[in-house]
């Protein structure tokens, strides 16, 4: 149930008990939202307040505005906050979801990739090459690498998973590129992968794509235990 608001930012604590009855199964996809005055009535704010915290949640996508009808949810997760709370998980459970997703991205890709994604993949992997001891250099082109991979798979649904998730993905291309306790993957082992790729060795991408992550995951699980 709602939650009435007693202090700090007003409109921010509204959104904040708006998305958590959402989340938590109060209202469905498709259920109306009470009239602004409930709403305002049960939260202890003001209808302008109700109004805004509602303009800002439509326009995340969580609610939608129906005119001379009311507001009706439209999702149940905020894909910002989604991304938040990813961002705030440990490394190590980012790096298996990375690993996950990359898997099977370079198994599909050994399958589909054409001479187009090649190229891209291989003007990444020689930019990365290039930017020598450029670390941010070096991570950007580690970035387009992976993302030139994912797209090679042709699956739509898996790019945008894949994007959804890249605020992640960077931060542990960062993490292993900048942590001098966790193993970086050398330029040599993703020329392998990309040779696989190229070859069509489905299970080969497979597993390289895997062994190019394991060692640091492994590494982090180790500094836990």
């Amino acid at each position: 149930m709602l939650e009435r608001i007693r202090k700090g930012s007003l409109v921010e604590t509204a959104i904040e008990s708006l998305r958590s009855a959402i989340e938590s199964g109060d209202w469905s996809v498709g259920d109306r939202l009470p009239v602004e005055s409930e709403l305002s009535d049960s939260l202890g704010v003001s209808r302008n307040t109700v109004r805004e915290a509602v303009r800002v949640l439509v326009h995340v996508g969580m609610l939608e505005t129906r005119q001379g009808d009311g507001t009706y949810v439209r999702a149940t997760r905020d894909a910002g906050e989604t991304l938040r709370r990813i961002a705030r998980t440990q490394l190590a459970d980012q790096l298996e979801v990375r690993i996950m997703l990359e898997t099977e991205a370079a198994k599909l890709a050994a399958a589909r990739r054409t001479d187009q994604d090649l190229r891209k993949m291989t003007s990444a992997l020689d930019a990365r090459a290039r930017a020598g001891d450029d670390l941010p250099g070096r991570i950007r082109h580690d970035e387009a690498f992976h993302h030139a991979l994912v797209a090679a798979s042709h699956n739509p649904a898996l790019v945008e998973l894949y994007d959804y998730f890249s605020h992640a993905v960077s931060q542990t291309i960062e993490q292993t590129e900048t942590n001098t306790d966790l193993p970086e993957p050398s330029q040599e082992d993703h020329e392998l992968l990309l040779a696989a790729v190229r070859r069509q060795d489905e299970n080969k991408s497979e597993n390289l794509a895997r062994a190019l992550l394991r060692p640091s995951l492994q590494a982090l699980k180790s500094q836990e235990s």
